[in-house]
């Protein structure tokens, strides 16, 4: 019998550098986050890999701006205090999701500063940077100047009445703090001291200087771009591009790397955009090899990109990554431009979108501690938004993983590998010649990998899971029609050819289902006699050899319900 591998198992070998969104180390990560960017981030860099190619997969928390420092103030600590305790949340919540970091890393580091004030200082002698004055919010009461976030307002364009001095969450468009309607301070909230405007020098980014060639290149390198993705950006440069101010009056965060400048940082959505490269930079050290970095950033002679380099982020953070952050490279020149945006719509909580400001969330590590960690990366895969929102329940992911992964993959999994265990000595049987229905199947599986690799490939995670999904519904159709456990009595050798055809069905269930739930694709693997890491197996199944024992069986999935505090709480 052969095996359900695709006729070309391994692709032709590429660089894929994916780079996942910071969150900010204010709080742990709540499941708006991992559906927006970690987890399609962390599903797309485990195929890869077993698709052969060479991936980079890097991000980290985002420790400075004033959600830190707002936050700190609160909490009566200072800033560095406040992502200490943070950042070890975030990245223990990521291990225990199976995230496949190639690094995870922070902003408060020397490799960061460091990084970050090079391209600064790059910039500025490229004559992309520019020292102007700007009228910048002042507090009476609080005797300050005020950052973005520091300032709530109403929206001019949408009217929203909470809008910040750096973007409005209602309609998604960034914001200078003087647009806002009605400004008042975050901090004391006064309304009967009015926030004045005061002059104030800053470093601006010529974003009119770059629009041309951000134009250019939006019209020709993007046509694989989500629509919500390009036409965001599009309109954006319709608009017209404005210098952006990128440093602030602060005292938390990267210093400008020039005198007389000690009370102004570097502003924090562009040191977080710097991040992706400075990360980059980092695993190369760790790798023993500072220029290891390169093989995904540096352009060849040619132009040539050296990898596809993709950005998973939520739709609010489209303009920094589809105009500020390519412009960026383009002024720093020599550096490979994003190939794809894939961002997501929003996984609302209660019919509005996940704030932890405003306490509107669901954090990751309840939904694991109640559920496990496949399924939940299995619900949050099925449900993902990538082209509307779409709404979180327990109630959902319970239904999905009784019916689907327990319903449909796993018990046909435990069907058969304890039918093997009561009826062939706990071994692979052999297989006969194959009948019309096991070449049908089998070739259900090569097929399932040639669509389900394509479609991650063009970051269509939903369909890919469908495809697994599929032919695991195909399994189960399969074993119903052959009836093993009636021809058992009566024709052994065409129960056996079922057996084992089934086996290796499900060995290719557990590569198609792995970038989805690794951990049971483990647990999977490990149950059909095999031992080592099923992520690091190729995108192609290695036939079950006829005789291979097979350890006793164990359920895969276990049925869930929704916790009666939760459920209350919900119907609430």
């Amino acid at each position: 019998m052969t095996s359900p591998s695709p006729a070309s198992a391994r692709l032709t070998p590429e660089r894929i550098l994916v780079c996942i969104a910071w969150p900010y180390a204010r709080s742990a990560t709540h499941v708006g986050q991992i559906v927006g960017s970690f987890l399609p981030g962390d599903i797309f860099a485990r195929y890869h890999r077993m698709a052969g190619h060479d991936v980079l997969m890097v991000s980290g928390s985002d420790e400075h701006g004033t959600p830190i420092t707002v936050d700190a103030d609160r909490l009566g600590i200072t800033p560095r205090e406040l992502v200490g305790r943070f950042h070890p949340r975030i990245v223990e919540t990521s291990r225990r999701l199976g995230i496949s970091w190639d690094l995870y890393t922070e902003t408060e580091t020397p490799n960061h500063y460091r990084v970050t004030q090079e391209v600064f200082l790059r910039l500025l002698q490229a004559g992309y940077l520019f020292k102007d004055r700007m009228e910048s919010p002042y507090c009476p009461t609080d005797k300050r100047f005020l950052p973005d976030r520091y300032i709530l307002g109403t929206c001019p364009y949408c009217g929203y009445p909470d809008a910040r001095g750096d973007q409005c969450d209602n309609c998604g468009r960034t914001l200078d703090p003087t647009q806002l309607i009605d400004p008042r301070c975050r901090i004391c909230g006064s309304r009967e001291a009015p926030i004045e405007i005061r002059e104030s020098e800053h470093f601006f980014l010529d974003l009119p200087k770059l629009e041309p060639r951000l134009l250019a290149w939006l019209q020709t390198s993007t046509q694989h771009w989500r629509p919500t993705v390009i036409n965001f950006a599009l309109n954006w440069i319709k608009e017209g591009l404005r210098p952006r101010a990128i440093t602030r009056d602060l005292d938390w965060g990267v210093p400008v790397p020039l005198e007389g400048y000690d009370g102004k940082r570097i502003y924090v959505w562009f040191d977080a955009l710097i991040g992706y490269l400075a990360a980059s930079r980092e695993w190369a050290e760790h790798q023993a090899d500072p220029t290891a970095w390169e093989r995904w950033w540096r352009l060849a002679p040619d132009g040539r990109a050296p990898a596809r380099s993709y950005y998973f982020i939520g739709k609010d953070n489209i303009p920094f990554h589809a105009i500020i952050w390519p412009a960026v490279l383009m002024g720093l020149g020599g550096l490979a431009l994003p190939y794809d945006i894939p961002s997501n719509e929003f996984m609302t909580m209660g019919g509005q979108k996940a704030s932890t400001s405003r306490g509107n969330v669901i954090w990751t590590t309840d939904v694991l501690d109640r559920y496990g960690a496949d399924p939940l990366r299995y619900y949050l895969a099925a449900t993902m938004p990538e082209t509307r929102d779409t709404h979180f329940t327990d109630a959902e992911l319970v239904r999905r993983n009784n019916d689907e992964l327990l319903g449909i993959y796993g018990n046909a999994a435990h069907r058969v590998l304890t039918f093997a265990q009561r009826h062939f000595g706990g071994r692979v049987p052999a297989a006969g010649p194959a009948r019309a229905a096991d070449a049908a199947l089998l070739a259900a599986a090569r097929d399932a990998f040639a669509a389900a690799g394509a479609a991650i490939s063009e970051v269509r995670l939903r369909d890919s899971l469908d495809e697994a999904l599929d032919l695991a519904r195909a399994l189960n159709r399969y074993l119903e029609n052959q009836a093993p456990w009636k021809a058992i009595r009566t024709d052994p050798a065409a129960a056996a050819t079922t057996i084992a055809t089934a086996i290796q069905t499900l060995n290719a269930l557990k590569l198609l289902f792995a970038p989805y739930t690794p951990f049971s694709s483990q647990r999977l693997h490990e149950l059909l006699g095999f031992s080592g890491d099923v992520a690091r197996l190729p995108w192609s199944p290695a036939p079950v050899p006829a005789g291979q024992p097979l350890p006793g069986p164990t359920p895969l999935f276990a049925r869930l319900e929704v916790p009666a505090a939760v459920a209350s709480a919900g119907s609430a």
